[in-house]
């Protein structure tokens, strides 16, 4: 697995270009999906370090995140997860910590605090 090569999952275009972008400048190799189907296309085991996903990944899919981060779970044990949400719960995040998602972060956090959140995952190894 390169320990570099990430995927954001994010219905909003901007999110996913701005945060390409800058996780690209910071060295990592970054691929980007705009919805479930498209991502979990991607998924290979041992093709991602971190796979950071957006809760909702459309109007109609209130959670389309967890369910890739469950899939990525069950399929590539030894990938991170990342749960980015504009609109989080109380149920989403309890079930976010039952299935061993690593990290949870509002979508409001900066580009520097995901960046430092992936850097801090990698640098640990899964217990």
């Amino acid at each position: 697995m390169s320990t570099r090569r990430i995927l954001v999952v994010d219905d909003e275009e901007s999110i996913c270009l701005a945060m390409k972008d800058y996780l690209e400048h910071g060295g990592f190799d970054v691929d980007s999906a705009h919805e479930l189907e498209e991502a979990e296309a991607l998924l290979a085991p041992g093709r991602y370090a971190v796979v950071i996903a957006d809760l909702r990944l459309s109007a109609r899919d209130a959670a389309g995140g967890l369910r890739l981060l469950r899939r990525v779970r069950e399929t590539c044990p030894g990938t991170r997860t990342v749960l980015l949400t504009a609109y989080g719960s109380p149920e989403a995040e309890a079930e976010a910590k039952r299935m061993g998602v690593d990290a949870l972060l509002a979508k409001a956090a900066g580009l520097r605090e995901v960046a430092g959140v992936v850097r801090g995952l990698l640098s640990h190894a899964r217990a």
